[in-house]
């Protein structure tokens, strides 16, 4: 269902239209980056025939920005708002694997276990060489079980019933490669995990989902049963054919909507996004409902399968993205975003989009309805704008206690004109003698002058970090690093001239 690589690959106009976001009033600096921001996702509508769109910003666990475009149905032109619900597909797939992992939490499954133990139609699973492990549920969340991709097929197996996926199930399946030795993003494996919610979680996934997932975080307008609930709310779904709009049939909910089924709308999604977001940085304190942060965070921690990307060329700068796929996300590494968190979804009529920087606490997600149409590159051209306004920078580290002591020690050290000074690890005059030392701490002197050291350190972690002195006649570029040990010992303490 589904195109799981958010960034590798990345229409009826009227008047965008503003809908105020829940419990927070907009942000004034991103509200005015609204109209650039929503110029990229215009552009996409036109390009790919996409009817209806919308798309929000989520910063500081708000939605500080959203904004509804075209239409959600054709024939009554009724416009996309923030409560339209739109099929985001295989973004589905990010609810069941943090239940998979909430349940692991509960102590009711084991994400290294056989994945037989609780899907018992799968015994007798095997890869046919004698050395081929069993698959595990670890190799279902990172698509390394060794099923065949299955987008083609899987996109159309949403409304199976659950006797059929049993039958299906018990016949088995051929393998394309043996378990844990590759990714292939299999939305059967997805579907599997659907069902071990069910059978582990004492109700059926949608309905264990909805109770321990949905309920706790306010998603009132989120569920699998698209057919259910109010009809005039929904975006209706659309191919582009001949140069025309054909209407999609509704696919009922079914077995497989754990890895594709849900509806959601731009305010509810919100709220999910941003408490994913609020999982980042590990910290004291309570944990917030449903899922504690130590468990959210390990949503990017995948099996290292890593594939690596040109990144689109309208994203301005070429570079290399390295890609690997973890627990119902993908995770990119970006030249000017860093990690980016993301996943897309492509379905019969519709395709949509998140992407999330959870050390800048900053998403932006879309929805169109459009077969298959993601709007992949405007929502990382709105990244990219959001990074270069200033809008979404990387959370700052703290100063600990033990890296303010050993910025301490190195300002001592340097006044005294003496790395000795400090408390060293062996390795520092093994490296460098204490008389080298001393002599380049005194040829820097010379040529800078007197440094006030006034100048706070960068951490890196809490054991490291960077430091510029501004001096009188030129600038001290500083590193230290603390040594794994409980007494503070420095194995790194570095004075460098800087431009």
């Amino acid at each position: 269902m589904i195109r799981s690589l958010a960034f590798a690959a990345a229409l009826l106009m009227v008047q965008p239209q503003t809908t105020a976001a829940q419990s927070a009033p907009p942000s004034a600096s991103v509200d005015a980056l609204a109209p650039a921001l929503t110029a990229f996702f215009e552009a996409d509508m036109r390009e790919r025939h996409i009817p209806g769109l919308v798309f929000g910003v989520v910063k500081a666990g708000r939605l500080v920005l959203v904004r509804g475009l075209g239409v959600q149905d054709i024939a009554t032109k009724r416009p996309v708002t923030a409560d339209t619900r739109f099929r985001i597909a295989s973004m589905s797939k990010a609810f069941t694997a943090l239940s998979i992992l909430a349940l692991r939490d509960a102590g009711k499954l084991s994400l290294d276990a056989p994945a037989e133990r609780y899907l018992p139609e799968m015994a007798g699973w095997r890869y046919p060489t004698s050395d081929a492990p069993r698959i595990r549920v670890a190799d279902l969340l990172h698509h390394s079980a060794g099923f065949v991709e299955d987008n083609p097929w899987g996109d159309r197996q949403q409304p199976l019933t659950e006797p059929a996926f049993t039958t299906m199930l018990r016949a088995g399946v051929p393998f394309a490669n043996a378990p844990g030795v590759g990714m292939e993003y299999s939305n059967l494996g997805y579907a599997m995990l659907g069902r071990i919610v069910s059978n582990v979680g004492g109700l059926p996934y949608q309905q264990w989902i909805g109770r321990h997932l949905l309920a706790p975080l306010g998603m009132t307008s989120t569920g699998y049963d698209v057919l259910a609930g109010p009809q005039q709310v929904r975006a209706l779904g659309y191919r582009w054919q001949d140069g025309a709009w054909l209407r999609e049939p509704d696919m009922a909910d079914g077995a497989f909507g754990a890895m594709g089924g849900l509806q959601t709308s731009a305010n509810d999604y919100a709220r999910w996004v941003a408490f994913l977001l609020s999982g980042w940085p590990a910290r004291d304190g309570p944990d917030a409902e449903p899922v504690r942060r130590a468990t959210v965070r390990e949503i990017v921690e995948g099996a290292n399968f890593v594939d690596v990307r040109d990144r689109h060329a309208a994203l301005g700068q070429a570079c290399r993205q390295p890609v690997a796929y973890a627990k119902g996300w993908s995770v990119v590494g970006d030249c000017d975003l860093g990690r980016v968190v993301t996943h897309t979804g492509g379905y019969p009529g519709y395709g949509s989009v998140v992407a999330l920087l959870p050390d800048a606490g900053v998403g932006v997600f879309a929805f169109a309805n459009r077969t298959y149409a993601a709007p992949s590159v405007p929502a990382m051209q709105a990244l990219l704008a959001l990074r270069a306004a200033g809008l979404a920078p990387d959370r700052r580290t703290p100063v600990s206690s033990g890296l303010a002591a050993a910025y301490a020690a190195a300002q001592a050290a340097w006044r005294k004109g003496d790395a000795t000074v400090a408390p060293l690890a062996i390795n520092v005059l093994l490296d460098r003698d204490a008389d080298r030392r001393r002599a380049e701490i005194a040829g820097l002197k010379r040529a800078v002058g007197d440094c006030g050291m006034d100048e706070p350190i960068a951490p890196v972690s809490a054991m490291e970090g960077h430091f510029v002195w501004t001096c009188a006649t030129g600038r001290i570029a500083g590193r230290i690093q603390r040594a794994p040990t409980p007494a503070l010992s420095l194995q790194v303490l570095d004075f460098q001239a800087a431009p």
